[in-house]
């Protein structure tokens, strides 16, 4: 019923399960005993974002009545959900604004030291992207040193101090070479990490 409900966006009312030829959910439905279901969709712009599903126990149909309550209150979830999201965005909005504001006080206060830019600019990513820590680099042209770091584990700081990015296969190798933003999924899945290539290990293993 849950299924027909999100195909066609359309109330779909079950009488009695066991009498409709088309519903096939018969080992669930002997291990809950329900009867009557009442499927309602949520509706945004056309599309189904959510469904109510009523059930009873016994043979008893929904009146059209309560059909009609069921639709109005998914109608107003439907404008609860919008809100909660419109209110995320202006949150978030607000939040990036403040950051950019902050970053760009730091720049006004530090005239001629990167230092403190460097370190304010990240602490903020971090915050507005829910990161869990974060480095910045400088490059030369050659290889890379690390400027500046929020929240990493100290043993993949060391690392990276260590280990300076140099133009190669890894992630930032590619961003390096081809002057683009690259986005890793997730690092522990990536072919580079399988092949036990050294800074994807440590990305992984040490930035845990």
């Amino acid at each position: 019923m849950t299924g027909r409900v999100a195909l066609d966006g359309q109330v779909h009312h079950i009488p009695d399960v066991l009498a409709d030829p088309e519903y096939s959910l018969s080992e669930y439905q002997q291990v809950f005993g329900f009867r009557t279901n009442l499927g309602v969709p949520l509706l945004r712009a056309g599309r189904t974002v959510g469904i109510f599903s009523l059930t009873r126990n016994e043979v008893n149909p929904f009146t059209g009545k309560q059909i009609e309550l069921v639709k109005t209150f998914a109608d107003q979830a439907v404008i609860a959900i919008e809100n909660a999201r419109l209110l995320t965005e202006l949150r978030e909005s607000l939040q990036e604004q403040t950051a950019t504001s902050e970053v760009l006080q730091v720049i006004s206060s530090s005239p001629g030291d990167l230092q403190p830019v460097f370190a304010a600019m990240l602490e903020k990513a971090v915050r507005v992207c829910d990161a869990s820590f974060g480095n910045a680099y400088r490059w030369d042209g050659e290889t890379s040193s690390l400027v500046a770091s929020h929240n990493t584990p100290p043993a993949y700081a060391e690392f990276r101090k260590r280990s300076p990015i140099f133009k190669d296969g890894t992630p930032t190798g590619r961003m390096l070479t081809t002057k683009t933003v690259v986005h890793i999924g997730d690092v522990a899945e990536s072919q580079l990490y399988l092949d036990r290539n050294p800074a994807q290990v440590a990305a992984v293993e040490l930035g845990a």
